[in-house]
């Protein structure tokens, strides 16, 4: 709205839409029921194929003619893509879907439901809320209590830490390395795709844990969205910690509604497939977020379908006694996967992807002759090993937080130590951050 203030509509307008049909919904029966489902599921879906997916899908169509010496006559909208569009339509879907399944009332008063679509914290890049953990808290009476708020303050605060210390220095790499990546070595193709899992990471869990945050100041607890997702052991297992609400949201009310593991294994599969095809192009309207949502279904199948064969080789090499091995390979194919998530276009993606390993021998080689093998890119010396040293850090409080978490600890302080750190945080943000730099990524979708 703040960009174009009549896009405050598309807000009023789901939000009228899904209200009544909640109350309808809940009212009748029967195939009425499903038809009033339907109609809502189409408007908000509606939303979002005009404005994010309508200019992909015609520039597609055109391609496709084109190849058939034929002009497209669709014309193209000049449309901005209202920030967090995918979140808040999928929040609204979310309340629809469960009245119709009978696990939430239908909600009466209207402002009470245009605040769980429009709730300010995670509004824009979630987490994406279901009815049951919401909408019952905006009836509930919450005194000021200070452990509460101050929980919350230092989540904020950490959430800002991520974000401008971590997250905005990576970037800096990132964004120099992929916007010229013909122009970069193997060596630092791999320094910027390891910077940007570590970036996207800070960047959209610091977002959220400062929504978790700002919530928990007023009272309200909203869902944990990451979970330590790069100690992973399994594909499987990091979409079980990164952004949890999303691919809960998917389980349940796309996987298990096309059958889920309850089919035969052809179908199976092919259920895992649609759901990270569709995820992909939830992210965004580009083939590199199809591709990279495809990516992710083959890591699942392939890992199914060779489960037992792995399990097999793993206990004869005794590998199944170095976790940490898991570990690193998930991190690799998962990193791997954010290249396409990252580049701007197919081709720089495949460009990358297809440079960033075939040109190793030659940089040992340079190495063995004591030769340079590192380029400039877009750092001094000093920010990069800080970056290194950050990144470190972070996974140390993670590997902390696994036997007891870091606020748990901090209580146990005195209070002279408790406050020490956090004004030392403080200087730390204020000191190293990047203020600088981009808006959170996943405003974008």
């Amino acid at each position: 709205m703040a960009f174009v203030p009549v896009y405050i509509l598309i807000l009023g307008f789901t939000i009228v839409v899904d209200y009544f049909a909640g109350i309808y919904i809940e009212g009748a029966e029967g195939k009425q029921r499903k038809f009033f489902l339907i109609l809502s599921l189409i408007a908000n879906v509606g939303v979002l194929a005009v404005f994010k997916y309508y200019n992909f899908l015609n520039q597609n169509f055109s391609f496709l003619l084109h190849g058939f010496g034929l002009n497209n006559p669709i014309p193209y909208l000049a449309i901005l893509l209202p920030i967090g569009l995918s979140f808040h339509t999928f929040q609204a879907m979310s309340y629809t879907i469960e009245v119709y399944r009978g696990r939430q009332k239908a909600e009466r008063h209207f402002g009470i439901y245009s605040l769980y679509v429009m709730f300010y914290p995670q509004l824009v890049a979630g987490p994406i809320e279901r009815p049951q953990n919401l909408l019952h808290q905006f009836r509930e009476r919450f005194d000021f209590d200070y452990d509460r708020v101050t929980s919350g303050l230092r989540l904020m605060a950490w959430g800002l830490f991520k974000k401008v210390v971590i997250a905005d220095r990576l970037g800096i790499v990132v964004d120099t390395v992929y916007s010229n990546p013909e122009q970069y070595n193997s060596l630092n193709l791999m320094i910027a795709t390891f910077f940007f899992s570590f970036q996207i990471f800070c960047d959209f869990s610091g977002y959220s844990d400062m929504a978790i945050g700002a919530a928990q100041v007023m009272g309200f607890k909203l869902m944990t969205n990451f979970d330590k997702p790069y100690q992973s052991k399994s594909v499987n297992e990091f979409w079980k910690r990164w952004h949890i609400s999303l691919s809960t949201w998917f389980r349940d009310y796309l996987y298990l509604s096309l059958g889920g593991n309850r089919v035969t294994i052809p179908r199976w599969y092919l259920n895992l497939f649609i759901v990270f095809l569709v995820s992909g192009l939830w992210h965004g309207a580009n083939w590199t977020f199809i591709i990279w949502g495809s990516l992710h279904g083959f890591y699942l199948i392939f890992a199914l379908a060779t489960k037992n064969g792995r399990e097999r080789f793993n206990n004869f090499f005794l590998l199944n006694r170095f976790p940490i091995l898991s570990v690193f390979t998930t991190f690799a194919l998962v990193s791997f996967a954010w290249i396409f998530f990252r580049a701007d276009d197919v081709n720089t993606a495949f460009y990358i992807a297809t440079h960033i390993f075939t040109g190793v021998p030659d940089l040992i080689k340079k190495a063995l002759s004591h030769e340079s093998v590192f380029q400039a890119i877009g750092t001094s010396k000093f920010d990069l090993i800080l970056s290194v040293v950050l990144i470190a850090f972070l996974e140390i409080v993670h590997y902390v937080q696994r036997k007891k978490g870091i606020y748990a600890i901090l209580n146990e302080c005195p209070k002279v130590i408790r406050w020490s750190i956090y004004y030392m945080l403080l200087l730390v943000i204020l000191f190293f951050g990047e203020f600088n730099q981009s808006s959170f990524i996943y405003f974008q979708f």
